[in-house]
């Protein structure tokens, strides 16, 4: 790529990133476009769909999780203290941007989703929580990553669309942990 085409192209992720933070993933295309400095048909040209661009706004993003994820997993403190420490991560994770709970969550299990690698990364992290938990014999048998997935990024959405704090999301997460622990 050349390099002015890589400069509109990191500036497109970049507005794009603080734009979704501000105003959600149903953001125009061309608000972003116009923020960034570029046509629509340079941003076109790099992100041909709205996902595209999502994917790599969030590529950043899928960084940080491992960290968070070997942060939680160093956490120290009972087996209801870990989880309800990662839960409270995960919260954070996917809440970086206005309505990324939503469009995290419903993706997570959709083979299809153009997002399915970024949904894999969140499973895969609470796959490795999970397992900690079972290998302490901590975890209730037969609890699947994805459908905690699915309930910790549902709490989550509620949350975003509430914007709701957290001390009043923590309860919420205490009862799924509550059911999930042996």
């Amino acid at each position: 790529m050349r390099a002015d085409a890589q400069r509109n192209r990191d500036r497109i992720v970049e507005v794009a990133r603080a734009v979704f933070r501000q105003k959600g993933y149903d953001a125009p295309l061309d608000e972003i476009a116009r923020e960034a400095g570029v046509g629509p048909g340079t941003l076109y040209r790099h992100f041909p769909t709205k996902d595209a661009l999502i994917d790599a706004v969030m590529q950043a993003w899928v960084d940080s999780v491992e960290t968070a994820t070997d942060k939680a997993l160093a956490h120290e403190g009972s087996a209801r203290d870990l989880l309800l420490n990662w839960f409270e991560t995960y919260v954070g994770v996917i809440s970086a941007h206005k309505g990324g709970p939503a469009k995290l969550t419903t993706a997570i299990g959709v083979q299809d989703s153009p997002i399915r690698s970024k949904c894999a990364v969140l499973v895969s992290a609470n796959e490795r929580v999970l397992a900690q938990l079972a290998e302490q014999g901590a975890l209730k048998p037969d609890v699947d990553a994805v459908q905690v997935a699915r309930l910790v990024g549902g709490v989550a959405t509620v949350a975003d669309q509430s914007e709701l704090a957290p001390d009043v999301v923590r309860p919420m997460l205490e009862v799924v942990a509550d059911g999930v622990l042996a």
